[in-house]
Parts: C-alpha cells; structure tokens; sequence
C-alpha cells in the first residue's frame, strides 16, 4: 500500500517551523486589531462623546442610555467585526457635566408675562408726558330711565318734599340770601343732604380726565341715581318695586364689555342717601329699602354713600353736602380766613331733637347739660317752625362755638358734622362710627388732630360733665385742632359743578382719586398674585383704619361700639333699618 505524500515532499521538521511561524503571524495580527480597536473606542469615547464645544456654547452633553443601536465596523484587511455605539436623539436625556475650566451654568428665564385686560390702563400712568396718566374716567352712557328721567319728575322724589327746586342749580339748590351776612356773598345754596346723586354726577361731566376709551380708564363711572331711585318708593310699594331699576341697572351693566374687564370691580356709582336703604336683608314686604347692595354684581362695584357699613366692604363714605359750594379758589380762601379770625362766645353747642323712643341715645343728657351750663349754647329742633331749618341760624350758632356736640342721629352719622367743621367748630364725636370708620378718604385717620372723642357711656351711664371735659383741654391744643378743621374745609365741599377750582381739590376730587387708588392696588395685586385671602369682610371697618401697606388687623379698641349683629349675618341690624324709616319719619316732620 502506497504511503500518501506530503503536499510539497517538505521533511516532517521543516513542517513542524512552518507551523509555528504561521501561529506567530497570526497573533501578531490580533494583537494590532485589539490596539487599533482600542485605540478607536478611545478616540471615539473623547471626541465624539465628549465633543470639543467648538460649535456649541453648552456645558452639559446629553446621552441616551436606551436607543443607542450598535453598527458593525469592518477593517479593511480582516475580517473581524466590530460593534461601536451610533447616536440617536432620544426624548429623556441623561446629564454627563463637562469636566473644563468653565464652570455649570444653569440659566433661568421668567415665564412671559399674563396678558391682563386692564394692563393698557396701567401702562397709561407711566407716560409721564399725560397730565391724565393713570387718572381717566370712563363714563356710561346710561339709558336715561337711570337718571334723567327722574329728575324731570322731580315731584315724585320725596313724599313730603317737592324736589324741583332742590334739583335746580345742577343740584345745588336755590340761592341763599345773606341777609345777616353769615355767609359769604356768592357760593351758598338751600341744599338738600341726600342731593349728592346729582351733584357728583355733574362734577363728573366737568372732570378734566374723562375718556372713550374704556381700555385706559382708571376707573368707571355708573351715573345712576341710586338715592333718587329708592326715595320714590320707600312709602307704599311692593319690594319687586323697589328693586327694578336696581335689578334693571345690573343687568344692563352685565351685558357691557367693559364690565367683563373686572367683572364690575373697577365701576363705581354714588347714592346720596345712607346704605341701610340700600341693604334689604329679606323678601319680607315689611322689610325696608331695597337689596342693591347685595346683589351679587353691586357686591363687585364701589357704592359711595353719605354713610358706609361698618361690616360690608362694598359701600365707602363721603361727605354730606353741605351749603357751601365755591366755584373757584378765592372763595374758599376768603371763607377759610374769616373762620380763622371769630371770636366764639360759647364753648360748647348743640342742634338736634332728643330721641325719647330710643333707650340708647343721648342726646337728652346732652340738651339737659347744653341747657344748664352757662358756657353751653342750644339750638331745639322739636318744637313747630325751629330755627334747627334755617341754614342762617345753624350757620351762625356754629361759628360763635369752640366745639359742636355730635352725637349719632337717626343712625351713625349726621349732616350736622360737616356744616360745624364748615364753620371752623371742632366736632365732638361720641361713637367712632359717626366719623372716624365713616370718612377715612376725607379726614385725618389720627382723629385727635381736628377733634375730641367722647365714649357713649361716660355719658349715658357716668354722665360726665361735657364742660368739664372740654376745659381740660389746654387753649393751644384747641388752636392747633381748629386749624386742622380749618385746613380740611376744601376736601369737606363739594365745588359748584358748573365751575373748577384751580388749585384746590373738594369732596369730589377727593372720592374719585380714592376710587382710583383703589382700583389700581386691586389690579396690581391680580397681577402680583397677592390677592390677601385673610380678608375678613366683618373687620371692614378695621381694615379701612390700617397705614398704607398694612393688611393684618386684631382686636381693636373700638370692637364693643361695632360687635357683630345678633343676627348673625354682619350685614345689618333691625336697629339700622329701622334708623333708616326714623330718618325719614323726621323728614316727613321736617317738611310738614
């Protein structure tokens, strides 16, 4: 049997080095595979991977630790595959910081701003070139059911008092005639204590910043007669009655774009009359008034009102008119410098009528001390044709005191307070609802610089002698207190509508700038998001007291003179409304 040959006759020692040298070769080229392939996976790792942020100016490389699919690579001279990472975007990223020089720098960027509808009126005030800047009134152009109307029939305003002649004048009334040279000889009119509908409403139309273009008013302005409307029907008429024009008016105003700006919070209107004829609490016929002010849109807007609501944050205090309207500057200046210069006999006085049927008042303690104190001056409001109804005398009793008694009337407040500051007299208040919670717009909160305070009870229970009080007080603290009374004059008038003062800012100029202050704090703060959820609409009265930029308020001093109904509801009392018909049974006595 033939042995089989080697391929190449090669001797079995020559085969054995040829063996080797093979195997020797071949290690040799695994081994450059194995560094060329780490070399690569380093070279990618750094440069691609880490990247070199030439054309980025970010610090920080994002990796997807999941979709990364592996791609064979092939060298050219083997056949050995190799698999190496491709990148894919991927919507969850992984941080890997960048280990330069530079340090991590995460930018934040505020969110863009809210676009608020009412942002264009606050941009207004920034334009310092605009004298009006943060300052316009739009005006509604109501249907004339809403106003007009009512004055054209006039008669029907009162029961017992035939309006016509009060409405004259742009609502300041007839003339007075200075026949005993107490006034002034140009500026004083009869005018009526609850005509402030219409004598705001015409220093409207002569306000110098009134506009169209409701996106830029500060606030706006409803010329509804609101006192008018609910003195025709207190007497004698269903509810439903009383409260149509109301119920009329909202949903009129409901229907306006401009009310869908704040939802009513930057309208506004004026009542000449005090707010419990405008807080009915029930559906009962016997109830009084009206519920305009709880209607949940008149709830939003600002009522100014001759007498706020201690408990409710909707209604806000202005002054009663009193008899003095000046039509420029001068007038006021004269006025104001013959009040400073009077000699005043009587060291304390009083105008006004007891209140038998009222347990709580006390003003028989005060006619009885007025009556035996030779240094105190009455003027009794009771009995047929009382001088109490002449403005001449009122007027001339007040400017021969050093201080006027007020205490409440029908209800908190009293027309009397204003005619007596018109008259230089320091007023003397006895329940700090009748002033000092009232009128915060337009007189000093520090209510020790223009007048003195008396407790209720030191008289009702203690009855402390009034003169003996007001003797304690040294001359020079009385000089200091009349001037501020003095000095408050202008912002306690209204300014004849059909004229402007100059320089001189009245009740009305006052009001509205209150209202746009208002206005304008509510809309930064929707803006600020500080919206203070704490508010406690019962506390109103206090929150009304607070410096500028205070919100928190606590137990106060004055707390017995305003506890909360005993209904429970701190919107009303039977007692409020039933000031509310007193004062009007008085009016009926007044104008028999």
């Amino acid at each position: 049997m033939q042995r089989r040959r080697s391929a190449t006759g090669v001797l079995p020692d020559q085969m054995e080095k040829g063996v080797s040298k093979n195997q020797n070769s071949r290690v040799c080229c695994l081994a450059f595979v194995s560094a060329f392939l780490w070399f690569f996976l380093l070279y990618f790792h750094f440069v691609f991977l880490r990247g070199d942020n030439t054309n980025a100016n970010t610090t920080i490389h994002f990796l997807d630790d999941h979709t990364t699919k592996l791609t064979p690579l092939i060298h050219e001279s083997t056949s050995i595959h190799v698999n190496v990472p491709e990148l894919k975007p991927s919507p969850r990223k992984i941080a890997f910081p960048n280990p330069v020089e530079n340090p991590v720098e995460v930018k934040s960027y505020p969110p863009p701003p809210k676009n608020f509808p009412f942002t264009k009126a606050l941009k207004s005030a920034e334009n310092k070139s605009d004298p009006c800047g943060g300052r316009y009134i739009y005006v509604h152009e109501l249907p004339s059911r809403f106003n007009e109307d009512m004055l054209k029939e006039c008669k029907s305003l009162s029961l017992w008092t035939n309006m016509c002649k009060f409405t004259s004048n742009a609502g300041l009334g007839p003339p007075l005639e200075n026949v005993e040279g107490v006034f002034s000889d140009t500026g004083w009119y009869a005018t009526n204590q609850f005509a402030v509908d219409v004598i705001f409403s015409n220093r409207m139309k002569q306000y110098q910043c009134l506009t169209k273009d409701s996106s830029i008013a500060a606030a706006i302005f409803v010329p509804f007669y609101a006192g008018f409307d609910i003195a025709r029907y207190l007497w004698g008429y269903n509810i439903s009655r009383r409260d149509a024009a109301s119920l009329d008016l909202v949903d009129w105003l409901m229907k306006r774009p401009e009310w869908k700006i704040m939802n009513g919070q930057d309208h506004f209107l004026v009542a000449g009359r005090i707010t419990w004829d405008f807080r009915r609490l029930s559906e009962e016929e016997t109830d009084w008034g009206n519920k305009l002010l709880f209607l949940p849109a008149a709830k939003n807007m600002s009522m100014l009102v001759v007498e706020s609501s201690p408990w409710n944050a909707n209604d806000f205090g202005i002054p009663y008119p009193t008899y003095f309207h000046p039509a420029k500057d001068a007038d006021v200046f004269n006025w104001q410098g013959r009040m400073r210069g009077l000699k005043r006999k009587w060291l304390f006085s009083f105008a006004g009528a007891p209140r038998p049927g009222n347990v709580k008042s006390i003003r028989g303690q005060l006619i009885e001390q007025c009556r035996s104190s030779p240094v105190g001056k009455l003027l009794e409001c009771d009995f047929g044709e009382s001088k109490c109804h002449s403005p001449s005398s009122i007027m001339q009793m007040f400017q021969s005191s050093q201080y006027c008694l007020q205490p409440q009337g029908d209800s908190y407040t009293r027309r009397s307070a204003f005619d007596s500051m018109l008259a230089g007299c320091i007023p003397v208040f006895f329940h700090p609802g009748s002033a000092y919670t009232q009128y915060t717009w337009h007189l000093p909160k520090n209510y020790t610089k223009y007048s003195v305070f008396i407790p209720e009870d030191d008289i009702r229970k203690k009855n402390m002698s009034i003169e003996q009080i007001l003797r304690q007080i040294p001359p020079e603290q009385e000089k200091i207190m009349r001037e501020e009374v003095i000095s408050l004059i202008p912002s306690l008038v209204y300014a004849d509508p059909r004229s402007k003062l100059e320089t001189l800012k009245d009740a009305f100029d006052v009001s509205v700038q209150a209202v746009i202050n208002k206005v304008t704090h509510l809309r930064k703060d929707i803006i600020e998001d500080n919206i203070d959820k704490n508010f406690i609409e019962e506390n109103s009265w206090k929150y009304a007291l607070l410096d500028e930029g205070k919100h928190e308020v606590g137990p106060h001093e004055w707390d017995p003179f305003f506890s909360k109904p005993k209904d429970g509801s701190g919107d009303s009392t039977d007692s409020s409304a039933a000031a509310a018909k007193n004062s009007w049974k008085n009016e009926q006595r007044k104008w028999k």
